[in-house]
């Protein structure tokens, strides 16, 4: 089967593509930030308990790598690293997993979803393991000369 990669980072909100015989797969890297007015002493003990700093409207990072498959980033560490959900937009039910990557491009999986993540923060750091279901390039130019991306502008002229 063919595997063909749809570049998240083009676009938001929801879109569904079907090829026969082909395997779409999500890629790249989006921010989920939340609106400064959400922010309130809970996430300051966070970032200061256990150096999880949620990203908010105001402070929003530049990512400077692009994934596959698609990671929606939530929240940085003092350490330059990321925390993202694997597969999927943030989502406080999901039952995608919770991954890391460090200033080095490295892939950890941190927990199995984000409801476990939240009641394990306080050991996050303890629990990663090394995780090879996210590849980690540094741009999506260095994606494109391993990979076949879909372009949607043909499809999709507005996006």
């Amino acid at each position: 089967m063919r595997k063909i990669y749809l570049d998240r980072t083009a676009f938001s909100g929801a879109i569904g593509v079907n090829l026969e015989d082909t395997e779409i797969i999500s890629a790249g890297t989006t921010i989920n930030s939340m609106g400064v007015h959400n922010r309130n002493g809970e996430y300051q003990t966070y970032a200061n308990d256990y150096d999880i700093q949620f990203i908010f409207d105001d402070d929003i990072p530049h990512l400077e790598f692009f994934t596959v498959p698609h990671v929606d980033i939530m929240a940085k560490d003092s350490k330059g690293g990321f925390v993202g959900i694997v597969y999927q937009q943030c989502d406080s039910e999901s039952d995608a997993p919770i991954c890391y990557i460090n200033r080095d491009l490295e892939c950890f999986i941190i927990s199995e979803n984000v409801e476990d993540f939240l009641s394990n923060i306080g050991t996050w750091q303890d629990n990663m393991k090394p995780y090879d279901k996210i590849t980690v390039y540094r741009s999506k130019a260095e994606a494109e000369t391993e990979l076949e991306f879909i372009d949607l502008s043909d499809i999709l002229p507005l996006l």
